[in-house]
């Protein structure tokens, strides 16, 4: 069979589904659904909403909303008329708003009265600028703080000073025609940078990752065909809209005339009844954090489900524990990607033995190269060693906004994008990723690999989820410390947890501290667990000790 995928902007994407299946369910929230004339139409009308605000072809529109419809429809509105969507991290405080609102040189900005897990964004936008409310005119903005930002829109009921209501949104749209809105369109290139997102921002200031229609939508139609994935197929995805790993699922839904499934967030309860009764196909729950809580919830029973597949990315253990759970469902495995390459480098092939997709990433998506190199002196290594992975091909940015620098140092002369990740290529082509090689513990001069105890770890009824680091050791330099989730109505010590390790993983790797923590109380980046703050609150403990 021949793979394939194809070159179309975002907004074409959309508006030819619109025309094939004008009836068919594109997008279902538990109190609202959208067929796919009804999604273009709404994307349309928030286009010309932005177009009589002054956005243009190349400007920059942010959005910053829980995952709702309206997300959707200033997603591909600002797709229509060729403008940049930068959707913003939803857990973004007021000090990182302020940061990245200016560093993406945002026109305009679009956010919602929703109040999400308790963020209320118009005050956070209001501590972030907090010129914003005495702004005279709120279509018209000058604010010192976000020099090139016109307008700051909300879409919903309220009406707060500085900001732009939803009514006036509305009849400034109804002042634009729609023909300027597809004449905009049919300007707009693939090769043309529509999307920026930014990284999670880990260790320093977020980065803001250049990409573009191409690289999006081939990505994303080559992940969906290589796992089988079609227009018959009712898609669940919960994860954050901001983030690749909800938005690209998203592209490959509306290319193939699919149905995707959302909710505002994720609540494992609500979750499983939404997945039952609109009866999803797919699930691309992709983090443990999300397929454990739905697996450990009382109210789960995989056997009752409409699931035909599922995408996570974990250790081999838990991969194996989601299968068995999900059965007949096939867990596919996961990607390895980064949002530097659209967020999807490989992916696992529908038909891939079981064993295979328990332990490997898949071969890359079609198109794309992946080497792997010594890290330390850039030569290419062969096959089944251990090196950095380093990738070529469309799907890779156009490099970090205003920052030549740090775009310049990621890639090779010859074009290769430095990953920072460690892994190796087998016989057959399949990566296997093996966590940041920085993430590496190394315990008394042996190299530790965090992912091979938490692995272990997790096959215990108790473990709900565990994250290991490397805690401070005045004789070994680091040892392992384990996080630990329990599964509600289950107990576990200390001492239990570091009993379960003796004697089946070396002694070098057991951890010797274990710490236990809600679901709650995990620091999360957009999607992932931030493990360098679970090092500093132990390395913090540890110092307060001894000085106790």
């Amino acid at each position: 069979m021949t793979i394939w995928a194809e070159s179309i902007t975002m907004g074409d994407l959309l508006l030819r589904s619109a025309e094939r299946h004008p009836g068919k369910e594109a997008l279902i929230f538990p109190h609202a659904r959208f067929t796919y004339r009804e999604l273009a139409d709404r994307a349309v009308r928030a286009a010309r909403g932005l177009a009589a605000l002054g956005v243009r072809r190349g400007d920059h529109v942010g959005l910053l909303m829980p995952n709702c419809p309206e997300f959707v429809f200033a997603f591909f509105g600002a797709q229509l008329l060729g403008a940049v969507a930068v959707p913003l991290n939803t857990r973004y405080r007021s000090r990182e708003l302020a940061y990245v609102i200016e560093n993406a040189d945002l026109a305009v900005l679009l956010t919602s009265d929703i109040v999400d897990e308790a963020v209320d964004f118009v005050e956070r936008l209001s501590e972030a600028l907090p010129a914003l409310p005495a702004a005279p005119d709120a279509g018209a903005l000058e604010l010192a703080e976000a020099p090139r930002l016109r307008s700051v829109v909300l879409i919903g009921d309220k009406e707060p000073p500085g900001l732009l209501p939803r009514a006036r949104f509305d009849a400034l749209a109804a002042t634009v025609d729609e023909g300027e809105v597809l004449a905009a369109r049919a300007h707009v290139r693939v090769r043309d940078v529509g999307l920026m997102l930014f990284t999670s921002g880990t260790t320093a200031n977020p980065k803001g990752c250049l990409l573009t229609h191409e690289s999006v939508v081939r990505v994303w139609t080559s992940a969906a065909h290589t796992l089988q994935i079609t227009g018959d197929d009712r898609v669940w995805d919960a994860l954050p809209m901001f983030h690749m790993s909800c938005l690209g699922p998203m592209i490959f839904c509306f290319n193939l005339g699919g149905t995707l499934i959302s909710m505002l967030h994720f609540e494992p309860g609500a979750a499983l009844e939404q997945i039952r009764g609109e009866r999803a196909t797919w699930l691309y729950s992709v983090f443990p954090p999300i397929v454990m809580a739905l697996i450990k919830h009382p109210g789960f029973d995989g056997s009752e489900l409409a699931v035909r597949g599922l995408l996570n990315v974990a250790p081999p253990d838990t991969l194996r524990m989601i299968q068995d759970a999900f059965e007949p469902a096939r867990q596919v495995g996961g990607h390895f990607g980064m949002t530097e390459c659209a967020g999807a480098i490989t992916c696992t092939p529908w038909e891939t033995p079981a064993e295979k997709r328990v332990w490997t990433c898949g071969p890359p998506l079609p198109g794309v190269e992946v080497r792997v190199v010594d890290p330390e002196t850039g030569e290419a290594l062969g096959q089944e060693v251990r090196g950095e992975l380093q990738i070529r091909g469309y799907g890779c940015f156009e490099g970090y906004h205003k920052d030549p620098e740090k775009t310049a140092a990621t890639f090779t002369g010859e074009g290769w994008l430095r990953s920072g990740d460690a892994g190796l290529v087998d016989r057959d082509g399949m990566i296997t990723y093996l966590g940041r090689i920085k993430d590496m513990l190394k315990v008394g001069g042996e190299n530790v690999a965090p992912s091979e105890i938490e692995s272990h770890l997790s096959t215990h009824p108790a473990v709900k989820l565990v994250q290991v680091v490397g805690a401070p050791d005045e004789r070994l330099e680091e040892v392992a410390a384990a996080f630990i989730e329990v599964v509600p109505g289950h107990d576990l010590s200390e001492e239990e947890a570091i009993g379960y390790c003796e004697g089946r993983i070396a002694s070098f790797k057991v951890p010797r501290y274990v710490r236990f923590v809600t679901q709650a109380e995990w620091p999360m980046s957009a999607t992932k667990i931030q493990k360098f703050r679970l090092q500093e609150r132990i390395a913090g403990e540890l110092r307060d000790t001894v000085r106790t």
